[in-house]
């Protein structure tokens, strides 16, 4: 038994790097990767999952097993063999069939999922539809590494607001930018190094959108555009929110607006609307809550337009906004080993009670020091501790 365990967990760490292909092109369906064997214990298909071509990653890999098997003139080399997936089959005709269906056609004896679906409407019918027809199955083998990957989709199918990833960028003391009059208003000023801003690249292609507040446009007028080189679906939605409407049109972010830029406010300013607007700009007016733009009411309108993932890269009162409204899925903390004293810019102000960060992962980037934890489990449901 403990060999046919090591087996599993062998061969579902090769489905989860299939799935990880899927990052920033199966977006606002889940990244899920599949491993076929055949009944001798051979690889005969993988596949992934890609939103534009349609194919779950089973029925994809299924598509390879056949074709395989049909070169070795062997036809039935799928049946009695053995599905590993990284995400629990479905069992629901929408874009396309249910894949529960089409590994019990294909003849498939056991399936291997490292979690269910996150979706609490559905989770273990797939399963249950595979046990039903006689298949065996398995449930649970690399879960934490499956649901780490599928974080943004659990948020969003259970809640319809995308995660929230925090990105900052502090020194030891706390600061994340530099006195006043020590800084030219519009440059950018780096607190970490290029092998952290590096990172930081990659956090933005694995999102959806990225929000940042018109108080750091105008302070160090960022482009806030996924520069990472690598592929994905559609192009990363940047957010500012601003509300007062004081974002400059000649800012990088208004300038290089090409329809993927919204800017939420409450302000009425038409002219300042339309202005934007001829430049590529979408302007959403909201209602204001206290004064200000509801960050509430941001997260439904970017989870209804199918956001699944936003990294915030925003500045103290934003940064403090999002922790004390309990909004933050996950921290990444970027530390530069570096002390810029009281007079300096914080990190956060003013929070009513300390923010735990349990489980941190920690990496380094050259001198950096880099602290990631999840803050809010988004495969949990509600008053699930």
């Amino acid at each position: 038994m403990a060999m046919q365990h090591d087996q599993d967990i062998y061969w579902m760490q090769r489905a989860l790097e299939l799935a990880r292909r899927g990052v920033g092109v199966a977006s606002p369906n889940p990244a899920v990767g599949c491993v076929i064997l055949d009944c001798a214990g051979q690889v005969i298909g993988e596949g992934w999952h890609e939103y534009d071509l349609l194919d779950h990653a089973e029925v994809a890999a299924l598509k390879i097993a056949r074709q395989h098997a049909a070169a070795s003139l062997r036809k039935d080399r799928l049946r009695g063999g053995t599905a590993y997936l990284t995400l629990e089959p479905c069992n629901h005709t929408g874009r396309t069939g249910p894949c529960t269906q089409a590994l019990i056609e294909a003849g498939i004896k056991r399936v291997v999922a490292a979690t269910g679906d996150p979706n609490p409407n559905v989770t273990g019918h797939g399963m249950e539809s595979l046990r039903a027809a006689g298949i065996e199955t398995v449930m649970g083998v690399c879960q934490a590494e499956a649901r780490r990957i599928n974080e943004g989709f659990a948020r969003w199918i259970r809640h319809k607001r995308p995660l929230v990833l925090m990105k900052v960028a502090m020194t030891l003391d706390g600061r994340i930018g530099p006195p006043p009059g020590h800084h030219a208003a519009g440059e950018p000023y780096w607190i970490t190094n290029g092998a952290s801003r590096q990172n930081v690249q990659l956090l933005r292609w694995q999102a959806d959108a990225a929000l940042t507040g018109v108080d750091t446009v105008l302070a160090d007028d960022p482009q806030l555009t996924d520069r990472s080189g690598l592929r994905r679906r559609r192009p990363l939605l940047r957010v500012v929110l601003d509300s007062a409407l004081r974002m400059p049109l000649d800012s990088k972010i208004a300038r290089t607006a090409d329809f993927d830029v919204v800017i939420f406010t409450v302000s009425r300013d038409e002219k300042k609307i339309f202005e934007l607007t001829r430049r590529g700009v979408r302007v959403e007016v909201l209602p204001a809550e206290h004064g200000r733009v509801p960050l509430g009411a941001v997260l439904e309108m970017l989870g209804a337009e199918g956001v699944l993932t936003v990294l915030t890269e925003t500045g103290t009162r934003l940064n403090t906004a999002l922790l004390a409204g309990g909004l933050v899925d996950r921290a990444h903390i970027f530390v530069s080993p570096q002390i810029m004293g009281s007079d300096a810019v914080p990190a956060f102000k003013g929070l009513a009670s300390p923010i735990h960060m349990a489980a941190v992962e920690v990496e380094r980037y050259g001198n950096d020091v880099g602290l990631c934890s999840l803050l809010r489990d988004p495969w949990k449901a509600d008053g699930d501790s």
